[in-house]
């Protein structure tokens, strides 16, 4: 009888040590973009066993990290409970919101404004949305952020503008793919985000004619599952992104460094200091809610026919 005690203690104990010491697993989305810096530089500090959200939401949390080109991808995956959080572009958060009803998607802190734009053929005399009739735009993907400013711009320009054609094509086309389609002038100019923006400038001698500088371009979103079941964890993850933005904001050599080493990993594809450098400068990473921004990026998905009619936002927006 003894000794059935004593093993049950023992079997305890262990089951006791087990909880005590489970992983808690955290699983994130960022794209292979300067404009997610926070998502980039995290992941490159887990990469290396410090990981700055890891140490902050307390002993046994491991972040997983998982890499979309464009804020669709990352969508379905938080629909398909996938992933808890992601750094996304605001244009398919909000298609995300009111294609779930409000029920599957919530904003919990802003990332960066700035960093993205529409580059063109440095030969050729595009300036305004009417010289683009019978043009090409790449854009990164279908519905994504750059891909809804670009349509609604040239909406607002005069141009018809379908999803499969119209007055100019707008043709989604990955991030890496952009710069070789664009040297060989298959497409005439693309609207996309820093490195992108940035290398098609120095690496094509591409001409920006319109630059987005303070609009939101990355936030940070959780499902909602994530935010009803883990509340208290959702709420230090968004604390210490916060905590992120301000020291990347107040180190930026060092974080310019890990985000070059992270890209590398990430796209197999070295950038240079000075390319880095410069798409810095089109970037305000901000950790505040863009309540202004997005609303207006919900005007911009109506008019480019990804939504039909502007829903209530009043849901989107939360504090963990």
């Amino acid at each position: 009888m003894r000794i059935c005690k004593l093993l049950l203690s023992i079997s305890l104990w262990f089951a006791g040590a087990a909880f005590a010491f489970a992983e808690t697993k955290i699983r994130v989305g960022h794209f292979p973009n300067i404009t997610h810096a926070q998502g980039v530089v995290a992941h490159a500090l887990s990469r290396q066993g410090k990981g700055w959200f890891e140490q902050r939401l307390g002993p046994g949390t491991k972040i997983e990290w998982f890499i979309y080109n464009a804020g669709p991808s990352a969508m379905e995956a938080i629909f398909a409970s996938s992933i808890d959080l992601t750094y996304v572009g605001p244009g398919p958060a909000l298609n995300a919101y009111t294609k779930s009803n409000g029920e599957e998607i919530r904003l919990i802190a802003g990332a960066a404004n700035g960093g993205a734009g529409l580059v063109v053929q440095p030969d050729a005399n595009l300036k305004a949305a009417a010289d683009f009739r019978g043009k090409k735009i790449a854009t990164p993907q279908l519905g994504n952020t750059q891909d809804i400013s670009c349509r609604a711009w040239l909406t607002d320009g005069g141009l018809k503008i379908t999803q499969l054609g119209g007055d100019a094509q707008v043709i989604p086309t990955q991030n890496p793919d952009q710069l070789g389609l664009f040297k060989a002038k298959r497409i005439d100019g693309v609207w996309t985000v820093e490195p992108w923006l940035g290398r098609l400038e120095q690496e094509a001698s591409g001409k920006v004619i319109v630059e987005e500088k303070d609009v939101a371009t990355t936030i940070l979103v959780s499902s909602v599952k994530f935010l009803k079941e883990k509340r208290d964890l959702a709420k230090k993850f968004a604390q210490a992104h916060a905590e992120l933005t301000d020291w990347i904001s107040k180190n930026p050599e060092e974080a310019q460094r890990l985000i070059k080493a992270e890209l590398l990993e990430e796209t197999k594809s070295d950038m240079s200091p000075q390319l880095i450098a410069a798409a810095w400068k089109r970037i305000v990473l901000t950790a505040e809610t863009p309540r202004a921004s997005v609303e207006k990026f919900m005007q911009n998905s109506v008019r480019a026919g990804f939504i039909k009619t502007a829903p209530d936002l009043s849901k989107l927006f939360e504090t963990p």
